[in-house]
């Protein structure tokens, strides 16, 4: 059943995803602050066919998926640099709904660490904000739903995103709820299959081009120093995959905090020195904007920084391993211990 939904949104972006289509949100939403009528076409597309509701239970109309069954969802929908936030929506509409609230139309966008600024709040880096209509925050112990329509936006570093400043009176007419999890965590979850998503298909763009380029003539790939690149690259996203799957293995909606700094540590490693070893495979002509390499590394590096880098979660993987009441073989065993199939 998971694999029949995986091909099926497979077949819906290729026809409705494709490099253009990405490109053209990423420039209408720059030119006009968000109003993208791509963006628009192509989330009318995922709410008809019902991939937003996908963690939903059956009774609420969605598919019931866990967490562990998401995975292969956004694996595919990194494979594609998803520009909307779907993958985020899916969760949060599932979060929404086992609080018992009413669920709202249109893309939702996460803000893990809500701050308090200037008698509202404020949210940094919000990704997918521009072609979001709500954000689904955390502000201590509170979840917060919030319209972007209502926040003050300034741009951020990619071109999607937007820092968002809220003041008080949407703040108090915002639907607040009791944070059953981390929002943080979850996050940090996803956005690993996003990464395993976009590694690999970075993996196998880097693969057909070093069989189709001609230099001294004969394919690039034929010469020792490209497959020496190559095979560092297969390295770390075989590595990435596997733990961003680990990240995602949990029943329900809730991510275990453990398996997600391993597999959120390995991933963000992993996007560094496969878009660095795939433009050095590409040369020159991967940064170009007509290439489609630059959609995929970009990304990259975003999603890298999204919900804690590296370096934030190896720490977290470190403390946890140090505080733990037993051997460190035990709390390994456990973290990597999956009943779910390798990626």
């Amino acid at each position: 059943m998971d694999h029949l939904i995986n091909e099926a949104l497979r077949d819906l972006l290729s026809g409705q995803c494709m490099p253009a289509v990405v490109r053209a949100i990423e420039s209408e939403a720059a030119a006009s602050a968000g109003a993208s009528p791509a963006a628009a076409a192509l989330w009318q597309q995922i709410e008809d066919t019902g991939f937003a509701d996908l963690l939903l239970p059956e009774a609420a109309g969605g598919a019931g998926l866990a967490l562990r069954d998401a995975f292969g969802v956004w694996d595919v929908l990194g494979q594609h640099a998803m520009p909307l936030p779907l993958a985020d929506t899916m969760l949060a509409r599932a979060w929404l709904a086992t609080a018992g609230v009413p669920l709202p139309q249109g893309a939702i966008a996460l803000a893990p660490q809500l701050a308090v600024a200037a008698g509202g709040v404020r949210a940094a880096g919000v990704r997918g904000a521009r072609v979001a209509q709500w954000v689904l925050g955390q502000q201590g112990t509170d979840l917060l739903l919030l319209p972007v329509a209502a926040a003050q936006a300034s741009a951020s570093i990619f071109v999607l995103d937007a820092d968002l400043h809220w003041p008080e009176a949407a703040l108090a007419s915002a639907t607040r709820v009791p944070a059953f999890a981390s929002l943080l965590v979850a996050q940090a979850g996803l956005v690993s299959a996003l990464l395993a998503g976009s590694l690999l298909t970075v993996l196998e763009s880097s693969l057909n081009f070093a069989n189709e380029r001609q230099q001294f003539g004969r394919p690039i790939g034929k010469f020792q120093a490209i497959q020496h690149e190559l095979a560092v690259m297969a390295e770390h996203v075989s590595a990435a995959r596997m733990a961003a799957q680990i990240a995602c293995e949990a029943d329900g909606v809730v991510a275990d905090p453990l398996k997600v700094a391993v597999g959120k540590a390995r991933s963000s490693e992993a996007a560094v020195e496969v878009a660095s070893l795939a433009h050095s495979v590409h040369g020159a002509i991967g940064f170009t904007t007509e290439f489609d390499l630059q959609l995929y590394t970009r990304r990259l590096h975003l999603w890298r920084q999204t919900a804690g880098s590296e370096s934030y979660w190896q720490l977290q993987a470190g403390q946890a391993l140090l505080a733990a009441d037993g051997m460190a073989l035990d709390v390994i065993r456990q973290i990597t211990d999956s009943s779910a199939p390798v990626a």
